[in-house]
């Protein structure tokens, strides 16, 4: 899928060959995956949803991921963001909303009725709030391994 072009940025789909730059731009999570790490999940995380990049000239300017929820109480799947990325060098020249729009398009033709941030972080708050989406209550996780040590999460 290859989106529209602003200040020489086309977005595309990720391909294996991008996954070194993805774990650069996604270095500031909290479990940045490597570069290898992004590589094997790609496939996988493009079967049940899309991985688009911004290419900019040098290293990707930005990466966008979804996935395609299907749940009980929406009659049509769920479009949910888990990353969403621009390079600290290229934020503030609408490369995050190319990708969001390119991102929503993508949700659109898979048959989504709603979009949803899961990985929206204090940081992307007014991003998202000057983009129309509106909290939507507050989340929580719970590992479903052993932790490290021996401990048991069940």
């Amino acid at each position: 899928m290859a989106g529209g072009s602003r200040y020489g940025v086309e977005i595309r789909a990720a391909n294996a060959g991008d996954a070194a730059d993805i774990a650069a731009l996604l270095s500031a999570a909290s479990s940045p995956p490597t570069a290898r790490e992004v590589a094997e999940r790609l496939e996988a995380a493009a079967a049940g949803g899309a991985v688009l990049v911004a290419e900019n000239w040098g290293p990707l300017a930005g990466v966008v991921a979804l996935r395609w929820v299907t749940t009980l109480q929406q009659a049509r799947p769920t479009a949910v963001i888990t990353a969403l990325s621009v390079g600290e060098d290229d934020r503030r020249r609408g490369i995050g909303r190319l990708l969001l729009k390119a991102g929503a398009q993508a949700a659109r033709s898979a048959g989504c009725d709603l979009l949803e941030i899961a990985a929206a972080s204090p940081d992307l708050r007014g991003f998202c709030e000057s983009n129309g989406f509106t909290p939507a209550g507050e989340r929580f996780t719970r590992a479903l391994r052993k932790r490290r040590g021996g401990e048991d999460d069940g």
